[in-house]
């Protein structure tokens, strides 16, 4: 401190005088220029937010399609579960069927097995009419082979022997196919300098165990080397392998960006609610699209297979199959979308909100006191939870949103679930701190939780 400012002294006075008192113009002028860099404040927070905002709705749809086609593509797991219901799909096992028997039948030449019948007929002196019925005997004879081999043909498709197979070539194929499109040298199909190599080290292995298992000594002097076999050289592979490490990066990060930015445009907005209820819509929307272009494309691939090289049903179900997981995530979304909407108005100033809520809260305090009338008190227990409903709510929110978020691959089934239990948790909280009973001297310190 100064000794030197005293009252008594002249600095004292200076500064006194040197204060200024506004005037009711220059207060009116302040408040003004402060209500005008507010107003301008809100509308570059406006404006950011929707920029935001539409980034994040251009880039939703994408971020979808390219989670899916990366968990396709890359996830040998992923792209098993996404076949395998094709070999136990009635209208694919049919189309299987109808051709290996086709292939079957064609390889056995029935004409000549007539043929030889009727000449060994012929020159054993059979009369004609046994001569003429053995040559008409070529289509039931055909028609024979054809029951036969589809019956037996059928049965193998239709077993669980088929499942089987089918997984097990399905995997051993992309998993090869994946191995040679990173780069990866643990398949037996490698990329190595522009070509395309099968590693048959393993059959030779056994090979040569054979020969020597078998008398042959001097197999076991087969050398280690050249055990790779190219299968063909193309220029394209880097591109292919570049494309690769793109869709690992874009079906990775684009989901977590598109996130961000929506994160972003509700936190920027000044009315967070508001826009929270705006992005949720918007995504919504644009789920509904995505829904309809999947109904479009599939439409056009529809009209684009020839009936001759697959019937439609069977082109129906190879799509809806190959898709199903892109179109559960989208419905998925679509529901998340809907019920944030829902939330985010129901926590608004809008008649039908507050009616919503003026019920939830009737019905959650009238079971509360009958539950107190029966004796049920929660005692303290129930005062603190009265007397922290909105932590609780946020809390309750909030782990729902997280059990959706590291949910492997939610479903509508899964967000139902979450929601279900959430909403149990909200009420049975406020049914609680309902019959807490009173607070007062009558009641009792020690109280916790009772039940009579």
């Amino acid at each position: 401190m100064n000794p030197a400012a005293t009252p008594n002294s002249p600095h004292s006075a200076d500064g006194a005088h040197a204060r200024h008192v506004m005037t009711d113009e220059e207060r009116a002028e302040y408040e003004r220029l402060r209500r005008h860099a507010a107003v301008r404040h809100r509308r570059a927070r406006r404006a950011g937010s929707v920029v935001l905002l539409l980034s994040a709705l251009l880039l939703a749809p994408l971020a979808v399609v390219a989670a899916w086609v990366h968990d396709t593509v890359s996830d040998t797991d992923r792209y098993v579960a996404t076949v395998a219901p094709l070999a136990s799909a009635p209208p694919v096992q049919d189309v299987v069927i109808n051709r290996i028997t086709d292939r079957v039948v064609e390889n056995v030449d029935v004409q000549a097995v007539t043929d030889s019948l009727v000449k060994t007929l012929r020159d054993a002196g059979a009369p004609p009419r046994v001569i003429a019925g053995a040559e008409s005997l070529e289509g039931p004879l055909r028609n024979a082979v054809r029951t036969a081999v589809d019956r037996t043909v059928t049965s193998v498709i239709t077993s669980d022997t088929f499942q089987q197979v089918w997984e097990g070539a399905n995997r051993r194929s992309h998993a090869a196919v994946v191995n040679m499109l990173t780069g990866d040298r643990e398949g037996a199909v490698e990329a190595v300098n522009g070509t395309v190599q099968l590693d048959v080290g393993a059959v030779v292995d056994q090979v040569q165990q054979r020969l020597v298992d078998a008398g042959f000594e001097k197999a076991a002097a087969i050398p280690d080397t050249d055990r790779t076999v190219t299968l063909f050289e193309t220029e394209q592979l880097g591109k292919a392998q570049d494309a690769m490490r793109l869709l690992d990066v874009i079906g990775t990060w684009l989901p977590v960006l598109t996130v961000v930015l929506a994160a972003l445009a509700v936190w920027a907005a000044p009315a967070h609610r508001v826009m929270l209820m705006i992005t949720a819509t918007g995504v919504g929307v644009m789920m509904v699209g995505l829904l309809v272009v999947l109904a479009l494309v599939r439409r056009v691939y529809l009209d684009s297979v020839p009936p001759a090289a697959l019937p439609a049903d069977a082109a129906a179900t190879i799509y809806d199959t190959f898709v199903r997981f892109l179109r559960d995530s989208t419905l998925t979304l679509l529901v998340v979308s809907v019920i944030t909407a829902l939330l985010a108005y129901l926590y608004g100033p809008g008649r039908v909100a507050r009616g919503v809520r003026a019920a939830a809260d009737r019905g959650t305090t009238a079971t509360g006191r009958a539950l107190e009338s029966a004796g049920m008190r929660t005692g303290a227990v129930g005062r603190r939870l009265a007397g922290h409903q909105r932590w609780i709510t946020g809390g309750v929110m909030a782990a729902a949103a997280l059990a959706l978020v590291f949910w492997n691959h939610p479903t509508v089934g899964a967000v139902a679930l979450v929601v279900g239990v959430a909403l149990a948790v909200l009420i049975v909280s406020a049914i609680l701190a309902s019959a807490a009973g009173p607070d007062g001297p009558e009641a009792d310190p020690a109280e916790q939780l009772t039940v009579s």
